[in-house]
């Protein structure tokens, strides 16, 4: 009898722990996009990219800036390691990517860049989604995967990164097409991402959280560019 007494407060035990941990639980918000969606160029941006596996000094690329409207996402397309990469934002991670730069312009202004650890993420994560492809002829990867916003610094200098976690590609059909793509940073000075967060601004719908402030505003480059490269710095 002392048993069944005691059910109403086990079941309610129960209850609440359920609770408790579908509470906890953060949902993951993928999306997809197809390469054979409609597309249009909108644009070319300059960023700085490692070379030699992560390892090397940093090397200026041009990159181009696609527009898919059915998917409403926006496409960073760029080489990487005798790869050719599309990375994806959509709506959601364009408005994250426009408030994040806004917070480093902030911190960079009032001089708090500290450089540790977490600045890499220091102004939160995205879900991008990825294709990745070798040659025309071989197998064309594809997922999710996340993107933290934040700051680095190289040779001293800081800049506004946004690294890039590995996407795994899994093929239930043969597993010899499997493929793991590279953790990698973008690394972008002040002007270099205002010029995305513009394009990122345009494309998004007005009713957005936006920033107020003109992101173009008070940023320099240094006009000496490091010694052997011409990558760009900001003064700091």
């Amino acid at each position: 009898m002392k048993f069944f007494k005691r059910l109403p407060v086990i079941f309610f035990l129960v209850i609440s722990i359920s609770a408790c941990k579908t509470a906890n639980t953060v949902k993951v918000e993928d999306f997809k996009v197809s390469m054979k969606s409609p597309q249009s160029v909108i644009g070319e941006i300059d960023l700085q990219m490692e070379t030699l596996m992560g390892m090397g000094q940093l090397k200026k690329q041009t990159v181009s800036v696609l527009y898919f409207p059915k998917e409403d996402a926006i496409c960073l397309k760029y080489k990487y390691e005798f790869y050719n990469y599309n990375q994806f934002w959509d709506r959601k991670g364009r408005i994250s990517f426009i408030n994040a730069l806004q917070k480093y312009n902030e911190d960079y202004n009032a001089r708090n860049l500290i450089k540790d650890n977490k600045s890499p993420q220091k102004y939160g994560s995205v879900r991008g989604y990825l294709v990745w492809q070798q040659f025309s002829f071989t197998v064309q990867a594809y997922a999710n995967m996340t993107m933290y916003l934040g700051y680095t610094f190289k040779d001293r200098s800081p800049y506004f990164s946004v690294y890039q976690r590995e996407a795994v590609y899994t093929d239930d059909r043969a597993r010899d097409n499997n493929r793991t793509s590279p953790a990698l940073t973008m690394y972008f000075t002040r002007a270099q991402a205002a010029e995305l967060s513009e394009i990122f601004e345009q494309y998004i719908i007005p009713d957005g959280h936006l920033p107020d402030s003109h992101l173009q505003d008070n940023i320099e480059e240094s006009n000496i560019p490091p010694k052997k490269d011409n990558v760009p710095k900001d003064k700091y």
